[in-house]
């Protein structure tokens, strides 16, 4: 039988969620059915439009671009193909419109108008039993059927086709007649469709459960989407035989794939115009406007004071040359207006005080990007080549990386989207896959499994996002897993689906810095999304594909370091009497700096803060920027075995190893180690004549690996080095291989130098302002309360002081008071930070809160809830109004219905019992709180880390520190200091339980995880069954243990795996021999002597001490031996006049 039948109704995998057809998928379907021509139309978007041409055409299958349409208010199927280039174009402004002429979020339906407008060039099919046309026929309105089919007849002229489909539907069977019977009426051709959303029939249980995933639902559910199992890609014949009776459907594919003659081609990139105040042409803008930046650079940051016209002269030859030849091949390679434009929102944010980045990428090593003000790095003071950039031997697109403070990025792209047009800047759009642990857990929720069951297969796969592994891979490695799955038909069944559905898109989203902008309106170009959670036009095509079809990207990163730089800088600026902090004139020598470095100090220092980082630093001390440079790029799997070298060197107790003394000028700076792919470049280019671009070449012919080029590169090496150095054959062979073997994991310099810049300006802050820093760092982690911990252990130990959070004091952020970080209002766990705010802009307004029923007069009640309230008062927020936390808890109701009522009474504008009307609310006083005794000091602290999340003001074990020391029981920064030396050893340490997490494994056995902390921090410690069995009954959070613990020193973190555990109350029982109560009052000594002895003979010695106002101390010891539980503790804690109470 002839092949006369094109697939022309087909959803890819990119009908998110819907569709279950990859590209490459379809395109082998074809080859493998000998389908010459396909089309594919998805749900409302041509996301695959270029992939699905590039890939058909590689593969001699005709593609044949179109969409199924959502249209009008009732969201009808419509199916529209791309005729032509003109047709392409419609489609893109009809899809684009859809989107962007709604609310965002809202349905995404075409417009009857638009299709009117931009019909040109496309052929429509009706849609099936899903289109307007079939849907009233199902719903007996045929007339308005009829009139539908005119109104698109009159639109699309001969270009209409009534499509039929055959799945085997009552709605098909009851639509078919009337269909056809319009057709013959109105002479309006007939085409067969298979409204494909799967490979082959088998497919269908894995596609059902791909749209209970997207909706949501159960298999077991009859009331929600489903799609017969005919729905797949059918081929030729069975589609012949399935329209024997109707023949002309089938063969008016094959007409319509001949009337479809539009190729999607990549394009050469095209740069909107860059229009200047001058009307200069771009080339001569840019030559200006870098000699100009150019000379202001030398002026502010080269020249040394003092110097003669002269020797500035002489300074200045090497910058003006570099410039005149990177300005040479920017214009050679069309690229002036490149540099202008992203030059132009570099200036327009730094003029509007948007922190931005140095520079980051091979970006930074252009003399023309330093004039220009698009980077801050002096390339030839650094070494930084501009041909790892931009190479006239390998012709592409520059690329800047730009890094803009988090906060403020938006408004940059707003600017730009103001200068060149709305319609012609977007985002970029980025596709999340199902990946193997997450569809693992998707199909065995919409097939109903236990959780239990589906949480042990999920974990058997192994999760490491940086390089994920499929869950054939997974299977493939692991044989248990391949157990777990052929023990039980659910277990198959869930892998088997899932199998199917893995990699296929679930959802589309905004990628984190992709922005284009064309010299049109994009939709010319390419259709247009809209991400529901933002108004800003998004493109249809991804990153790979979006550049192919001629649009230039820019990358607008937010980097949170440069939040935290300006607003460290902000905070020391407003209260510092010195000179306004620059960071560009920060210098680079700073001692104060290098030490905090060399002792590992640098917690919250940009790429210097992890761990292992920190125990590198120790080790290199770093003295220079240059030590810097080298760290940030030393510091990864591969690079960082040449670390022990590196300091070996650098302090002299190894020679370095130049391989030839040509090679010592740029390998010196490194101690003879080649970090930097900027080295090989220059080891080719002086040892072996390379050009600098031929050198780029180079590098990237060693990172590929590809034998034939490195074979051919090798030759030009060797035969340079001999024609330039008389190297022997055999020695410039060997300086090869060492090159190429550095070459593996050399870093771009460039990049790394711009991030050692980074890390250098927050190392200088923390040493030079470090409360500044502080605050700063911890306001931009507000909404993390472990690293918020870590900042406040971090505090600690730098000797500084974290004030309480406070009503009175307190900002949202974290702030700084006379020397001090002062806790933010929105870091307090469940506030809201607009309701916090809220209370400081009416604080601010009006003054201070003077006491419960004044914050309760001014407090707007719509701002803030009972759990809000509570949350700020078990936090300390309103201890200088009362610092009874419990009586106000208590009374929270009464104080926020008071609010109530204040804010009725201020908005109905009533005259209060007093008689008058006043902004002050109405002459009723704030009701009695309920009287309710204080809680105990370790019921507060409980209260305080729920609302907190870490202890703050105090830890549970701070009393019991000396007997720690005594007893030799480590803290956690002990522990974390002892395994500098050793990796692993067996430590007693103590710690109040917060949360506890138990496990199976794989074998079935029980074991858990828990997170425990101490007063220097908090730390998570493993226990296994036997362990986990014999210590469950006490393992409740908030009691407080003494663990024996195994500690081993694990790359970046300390695990501990524990083999022993008590209650700590229990393991000192009989083991505290004195315990000191200090008092500021010798009233309350009788009282507590009169409980002890309630409490009866134990085995602790009582010495109290008296502090009196003069400065003198008075001591008494209790007679004979006492008990003193913890209950006792706590009731003797809570007396008045008791200061503090240590156990000895």
């Amino acid at each position: 039988m002839a092949k006369n039948f094109i697939h022309l109704h087909l959803h890819s995998a990119y009908s998110l969620a819907e569709g279950a057809i990859p590209v490459k998928d379809l395109v082998k379907l074809c080859v493998k059915h000998e389908m010459p021509a396909v089309a594919i139309t998805d749900t409302n978007n041509m996301f695959g439009a270029m992939e699905f041409a590039l890939e058909a055409a590689k593969s001699g299958i005709q593609p044949i671009l179109g969409a199924q349409v959502s249209v009008g208010d009732q969201g009808r199927q419509l199916v529209l193909l791309v005729q032509n280039e003109q047709g392409y174009r419609n489609i893109c402004r009809i899809l684009s419109d859809a989107y962007m002429g709604g609310d965002a979020g809202a349905d995404v339906n075409a417009s009857y108008e638009d299709l009117k407008n931009f019909s040109q060039g496309i052929i429509a099919l009706t849609g099936g039993v899903k289109g307007e046309i079939a849907q009233n026929i199902l719903h007996n309105q045929k007339e308005k059927a009829e009139q539908e089919l005119l109104s698109l007849k009159e639109i699309f002229k001969d270009r209409l086709y009534i499509e039929l489909q055959r799945h085997g539907t009552p709605d098909e069977d009851n639509t078919e007649d009337g269909l056809i019977d319009l057709a013959y009426k109105h002479d309006i051709p007939l085409v067969a469709t298979n409204d494909c959303y799967f490979k082959d029939r088998k497919s269908h249980e894995a596609h059902d459960a791909l749209l209970c995933i997207a909706e949501g639902r159960y298999i077991t559910e009859e009331d929600r989407r489903k799609v017969t199992p005919e729905h797949y890609f059918k081929t030729a014949d069975e589609m012949s035989e399935l329209f024997a009776d109707i023949p002309e459907a089938i063969s008016n594919t094959k007409i319509i794939a001949q009337r479809c003659a539009y190729l999607l081609k990549p394009i050469a990139p095209i740069l909107p115009p860059f229009e200047t105040e001058s009307k200069r042409p771009e080339a001569e803008e840019l030559a200006a406007q870098a000699k100009d930046g150019l000379e202001w650079r030398l002026e502010k940051f080269v020249y040394e004071e003092g110097l003669s016209k002269e020797q500035k002269e002489e300074i200045a030859i090497p910058y003006r040359e570099r410039l005149d030849f990177e300005l040479g091949i920017i214009n050679q390679m069309g690229f002036p207006g490149y540099f202008l434009i992203v030059s132009d929102f570099i200036k327009w944010a730094k003029e509007h005080n948007i922190p931005v980045g140095p520079g980051r990428g091979s970006g930074a090593g252009s003399v023309v990007a330093w004039a220009l003000k698009i980077t801050d790095l002096d390339p030839l003071a650094l070494g930084l080549l501009f041909e790892r950039f931009l190479n006239p031997e390998r012709v592409s697109m520059p690329d800047f990386d730009v890094d803009f403070c988090q906060d403020r990025r938006d408004e940059v792209i707003k600017y730009v989207q103001n200068r060149y047009g709305y319609d012609h800047v977007a985002q970029i759009i980025t596709f999340g896959k199902l990946q193997a642990r997450a569809v693992v857990r998707d199909v065995g929720r919409v097939l109903q499994m236990s959780y239990g069951q589906v949480d042990r297969l999920a974990k058997m796969i192994p999760n490491n996002p940086a390089n994920p592994m499929t869950l054939q891979e997974a299977l493939n490695a692991d044989v248990e897993l391949r157990a777990e799955r052929d023990k039980d038909d659910t277990n198959k069944k869930l892998i088997n689906i899932a199998l199917q559905l893995e990699g296929l898109y679930r959802h589309a989203s905004t990628h984190a810095a992709g922005v284009v902008i064309g010299d049109r309106p994009l939709y010319e170009l390419i259709p247009l999304y809209r991400d529901p959670r933002s108004d800003m036009p998004v493109t249809q095509f991804n990153m790979k594909y979006v550049e192919q079809a001629g649009l230039v990207k820019f990358d607008f990163l937010g980097l949170k370091t440069m939040t935290v730089v300006q607003k460290a800088v902000d905070l020391v600026n407003a209260t510092s009497q010195k000179e306004k902090i620059e960071l560009l004139d920060i210098p680079l020598d700073d001692e104060k700096s290098y030490e905090l470095m060399a002792r590992g100090d640098t917690v919250g220092v940009f790429q210097l803060e992890s761990a292992g980082m920190r125990d590198t630093l120790r080790k290199v001390k770093p003295n220079r920027f240059e030590d810097i440079i080298a760290l940030v790029s030393l510091y990864r799997p591969g690079p960082m075995d040449n670390i022990p070298k590196y300091i070996s060197v650098k302090e002299g107790r190894e020679e370095a190893d130049y391989m030839h003394p040509v090679l010592k000028p740029f390998l010196e700076e490194t101690y003879g180690i080649m970090i930097y792919q900027e080295q090989v470049m220059q080891a080719a280019q002086n040892l072996a004549g390379y050009t600098l671009g031929g050198a780029d070449l180079l590098r990237r012919a060693m990172g590929k690996k590809i034998k034939e080029e490195m074979d051919n590169q090798r030759r030009i090496f060797v035969e340079g080095a001999a024609e330039n150095h008389k190297v022997p054959s055999t020695q410039a062979e060997a300086i090869f291989e060492q090159i190429n073997k550095f070459a593996g994991y050399g870093f771009n310099k460039s990049h790394a130098a711009a991030y050692a810049l980074i890390a250098y300006w927050t190392a200088w802050l923390k040493a030079n302002y470090p409360v500044e820093f502080m605050a700063a760092s911890m306001t931009l982690d507000k909404g993390n309360t472990d690293k918020l911990s870590i900042f406040k252990q971090d505090i600690d130990r730098m000797g500084l002081t974290l004030l309480p959070p406070d009503i009175n004091t307190s900002h949202a952020d974290f702030s700084v008071e006379e020397g001090k970080v002062r806790y933010a209002l929105a870091a307090l766990k469940g506030v809201g930070e607009q309701a916090m705010e809220n209370l400081v802009a009416e604080r601010k307004q009006n003054g201070t809160y003077a006491s419960m029923e004044d914050f309760a007069r001014r407090l707007d009640p719509k701002t803030m809830n009972r759990r809000q309230f509570e949350q700020m008062t078990c936090a300390g927020s309103f201890d200088t109004l009362n610092d009874n936390r419990a009586q106000i808890r208590a009374g929270a109701e009464i104080i926020l219905r008071y609010a109530q009522e204040i804010q009725q009474e201020k908005e109905s504008g009533q005259v209060s019992l007093f008689g008058d009307s006043s902004d002050s609310g109405g002459g009723l006083g704030l009701p009695e709180l309920p009287s309710i005794k204080p809680w105990d000091p370790l019921e507060k602290l409980a209260k305080e880390f729920a609302a907190v999340g870490f202890y703050l003001s105090a830890h549970p074990l701070d009393t019991r520190q000396s007997q720690f020391e005594r007893m030799n029981i480590a803290s956690l920064a002990q522990v974390e200091e002892d395994l500098k030396a050793k990796h692993m050893a067996r430590f007693q340490m103590a710690g109040v339980l917060l949360k506890k997490q138990e496990k199976v494994s794989q074998k079935g056995s029980k074991y858990a995880f828990l997170q425990l902390s101490d007063p220097t921090g908090i730390f998570e410690v493993t226990i296994f069954s036997e362990t986990l069995h014999a210590a469950r009954s006490y393992l409740e959070a908030g009691q407080s243990l003494l663990l024996t613990v195994e500690a081993e020193q694990r790359e970046e973190q300390i695990r501990f795996t524990a083999q022993g555990i008590q209650p700590l109350e229990q393991a000192l029982e009989g083991k505290i021999h004195e315990i000191h109560i200090h008092l500021e009052t010798a009233q309350a000594a009788p009282k507590i002597k009169q409980f002890l002895d309630i409490e009866g003979a134990g085995r602790s010695k009582i010495q109290i001490f008296f502090h009196m106002p003069d400065g003198r101390q008075a001591e008494i010891h209790l007679p004979g031996f006492h008990s003193f539980s913890a209950q006792a503790r706590n009731i003797v804690r809570t007396e008045e006049g008791v200061i503090t109470i240590n156990e000895m």
